[in-house]
């Protein structure tokens, strides 16, 4: 009997090994994602299931990312490419080409709400019920300079998180179309994320809920925070337009100082990705004092403020009440 045993016993084990080996074996998908803040997705749904390569990485800007030799063969034996689209990864199409790959390019933007670049200078978009009958005539011409870069929409649109969600969903669609025998594990991953990302929503709502509504005119670098604005009721006026690679003149800089005085901004803020001269200019000529670094095209190193999105969007809406109440 005690050998019958011992040989059950075994017999057991090489079972379970039998069980285990085709997810010991399991390739892991081959992802590439354009930017940080998709990685960190990406991530969340993925898990130790994808083998993740990031184009541009934290506190990168892939306004002005030039690609090198090395993403051309990551996106070239890559199995799924994730990026945002909406004209925001200008390198991209070349990059893909160069590669010569057959991964499915999932751009993750598809489905959600976009905001209409109409060319305002601070985030206009079809439905805003902002009343623009006594926009300024310096306000129009500094709107003007920026009606450019990324065609007929703002592609920043996971600075909304309802929008974030949608991006996760349809990372989740990509992977399952990749990997079906790994859907369900994928599809949990997902849905456990998005719960996060509904409190952190509910979250952002009280925190800007603090600040008096005649407070909510900010300055930012670049126009990249339009859907956080229209998400909370925050109101965002910057120098450059959508791309941080845009050049703001004399006469736009100086328009919107005027405007900024008009409309009584209550803060300024540096971005992580923008070169703070600008910033410190229109801070030096308004008397106003800088209100600490907001990250909005890419997250933080791991050991800063926003090393994740839950992170970012937290420590930039705490900034902004920080900031614009004084403290």
């Amino acid at each position: 009997m005690p050998r019958l045993k011992k040989l059950a016993s075994i017999t057991g084990i090489a079972t379970l090994a039998l069980l285990a080996l085709p997810q010991a074996n399991a390739q892991a998908l081959k992802v590439v994602s354009t930017f940080s803040i998709i990685s960190d997705f990406a991530r969340n749904v993925g898990g130790d299931r994808i083998e993740l390569t990031t184009l541009v990485g934290p506190d990168g800007d892939a306004h002005s990312y030039e690609p090198r030799p090395a993403d051309a063969t990551a996106i070239g034996n890559a199995d799924v490419v994730l990026v945002n689209g909406a004209g925001f990864e200008g390198f991209l199409q070349r990059l893909v080409q160069a590669s010569a790959g057959k991964a499915t390019v999932v751009e993750l933007s598809k489905g959600a709400t976009l905001l209409r670049n109409a060319g305002d200078g601070h985030g206009s978009h079809e439905g805003h019920d902002h009343d623009h009958e006594h926009e300024h005539s310096d306000q129009k011409e500094h709107a003007k300079a920026h009606h450019h870069h990324h065609g007929d929409h703002d592609p920043h649109a996971w600075q909304s998180v309802r929008n974030a969600q949608v991006y996760v969903s349809n990372i989740a669609n990509a992977f399952c179309a990749a990997d079906q025998q790994a859907c369900p594990a994928y599809q949990a991953n997902a849905r456990s994320y998005s719960e996060k990302l509904k409190a952190l929503d509910k979250d952002l709502k009280a925190a800007v809920a603090q600040i008096p509504p005649q407070r909510r005119t900010i300055i930012t670098s670049h126009d990249a925070f339009a859907y956080l604005g229209h998400e909370y009721g925050l109101r965002f006026l910057a120098p450059q337009g959508a791309s941080t690679g845009s050049e703001a003149s004399a006469a736009d800089i100086g328009a919107l100082i005027r405007q900024i005085r008009e409309q009584k901004a209550s803060a300024i803020f540096l971005e992580n990705v923008s070169n703070p001269r600008l910033v410190q200019q229109i801070a030096n000529e308004t008397g106003m004092k800088t209100g600490g670094k907001l990250y909005s095209d890419a997250l933080s190193a791991e050991n800063g403020p926003a090393a994740t999105y839950i992170d970012m969007m937290r420590h930039n809406i705490e900034t902004i009440r920080d900031g614009t109440l004084g403290k």
